[in-house]
């Protein structure tokens, strides 16, 4: 139930608007710049989104950005018949992967926790 800050919250923003006060905002008629958060668990978006605003890249995100690239670009060399290439992909993957799990992080990304898993069995083989 919304109480009386909220009713009057809302009754500032509709004047404000009705005066106009938005109509010259930056980007305004264009679609929001939704940033990629995919690969931050859902519970921590806001605090990473309030630090990256701030200049701050968290370390896990920064991992979970490079094992993303790290994936590509084994997929990539997979692809081109580069196996040398592929494996040093898995390779540096999986120790980033390792990194995370080891800093209790929570890998339950869809796709990840399973990739991971295929990475370490193929990496295992090799």
């Amino acid at each position: 139930m919304p109480g009386i800050f909220d009713h009057l919250v809302e009754q500032r923003i509709a004047q404000a608007q009705a005066e106009g006060h938005f109509d010259d905002l930056p980007g305004k008629g264009k679609p929001l710049a939704m940033d990629d958060d995919a690969l931050v668990p859902e519970e921590l978006r806001m605090a990473y989104r309030v630090l990256r605003n701030a200049g701050f890249t968290p370390p896990e995100v920064a991992a979970r950005r490079q094992i993303a690239d790290l994936r590509a670009a084994a997929v990539a060399a997979m692809e081109a018949g580069d196996e040398a290439g592929e494996r040093q992909a898995r390779r540096r993957m999986l120790a980033l992967v390792a990194t995370l799990e080891a800093r209790g992080s929570d890998l339950s990304s869809p796709g990840l926790t399973d990739y991971a898993a295929a990475v370490r069995s193929r990496i295992a083989g090799a």
